[in-house]
């Protein structure tokens, strides 16, 4: 028997009913040979972890603009974060953790440079709209290896669209959506800490009497409450604890997300993606083959998203001073 064989096997003698199975899968838009080894989904896996666009995600923001020091969170360490959460939701509720953690891998490979600013300008900007979650999906399928795209299986690709605001056809997808909002809250309040924008003492008591008092302790709470819930029914099983996470949400709002202290370079940031965006909308023939060859395909704007969208926020600072910002002039001999 093939190694995927008796995963696949093992799959149906230790997951939960409400697990996805590997062997049920919908499949993939090209019929492929089946790997000796690896299910659909760790293959997902793999094929994510590999490709440019998760690695570029280490010179992305995930809240705070080129923040001057080591330990802030990046996209790529946020995305590594949520997959180990929602590892732990599945491995527990014995659901499939190779399906969650491609899906979870791949929920944010297509965010943009400079965090939901970089996002919201693009939204502003394109007539036909701008949403991570979507790109995220364009990324996998039509930019990957030179515009053959990764070609996911049907659930893994469910899962990274709907992880923000729509429901997944699988649990393993929704168990992503609450590990998404779990860690990005958590170490949000761990990023605000290091960059003195909050205290931990700034969270309310009503709060920190529900979830805890450190990061740790309300990450636990947070997931041994989907935990307890089960897996027929993925969310919170406590409405104290559901509220008390509401109630944090809110709190973030309000001190660090809308502050302008760690804001302070956003407007710049989008005046600058704005200017790119405009210029290779003009200008398309400046782009790469493969953004030219998706403009052809899905239109100029779509195609400028995408290049926009898949830059990190040191490559777009480098080219918009390429074509913006004039250099010293030197006399060669």
């Amino acid at each position: 028997m093939l190694a995927r064989e008796v995963t696949e096997q093992n799959e149906e003698k230790l997951l939960c009913e409400f697990a996805f199975l590997s062997k049920n899968s919908k499949g993939r838009r090209n019929n492929h040979e089946k790997c000796d080894i690896r299910t659909d989904f760790q293959r997902d896996r793999d094929r994510i972890i590999h490709c440019n666009s998760f690695r570029r995600l280490k010179h992305k923001t995930q809240v705070f603009l080129s923040p001057a020091g080591d330990h802030y969170r990046t996209r790529l360490t946020h995305t590594l974060e949520v997959a180990q959460i929602a590892r732990t939701i599945s491995r527990a509720l014995r659901l499939n953790e190779d399906l969650t953690e491609a899906i979870a891998l791949g929920h944010d490979i297509g965010h943009t440079p400079f965090g939901h600013a970089g996002e919201r300008i693009l939204n502003e900007l394109s007539p036909v709209g701008f949403h991570h979650y979507e790109q995220s999906l364009r990324v996998v399928d039509f930019i990957e290896k030179d515009g053959a795209g990764l070609d996911l299986t049907y659930e893994v690709r469910d899962g990274i669209l709907k992880h923000t605001n729509m429901v997944a056809d699988t649990r393993e997808g929704y168990v992503v959506r609450l590990a998404d909002v779990i860690a990005y809250i958590n170490h949000d309040i761990d990023d605000s800490i290091r960059g003195d924008i909050i205290k931990e003492q700034d969270i309310p008591k009503e709060i920190t009497d529900v979830l805890g008092c450190s990061k740790s302790e309300r990450i636990t709470t947070l997931v041994t409450s989907v935990i307890e819930g089960g897996a027929e029914n993925i969310g919170f099983a406590s409405s104290e604890t559901e509220e008390a996470y509401h109630a944090l949400h809110k709190f973030m709002f309000e001190s660090v997300y809308k502050n302008p202290k760690c804001k302070s370079e956003e407007t710049k940031a989008q005046a600058m993606i704005e200017e790119l965006y405009k210029y290779f909308c003009a200008n398309l023939e400046k782009m790469p083959s493969l953004y030219i060859n998706l403009a052809y395909k899905f239109g100029i704007d779509m195609a400028v998203c995408d290049y926009i969208a898949g830059m990190t926020d040191i490559y777009a600072t480098q080219v918009f001073e390429d074509i913006f910002v004039p250099k010293g002039w030197q006399y060669f001999n």
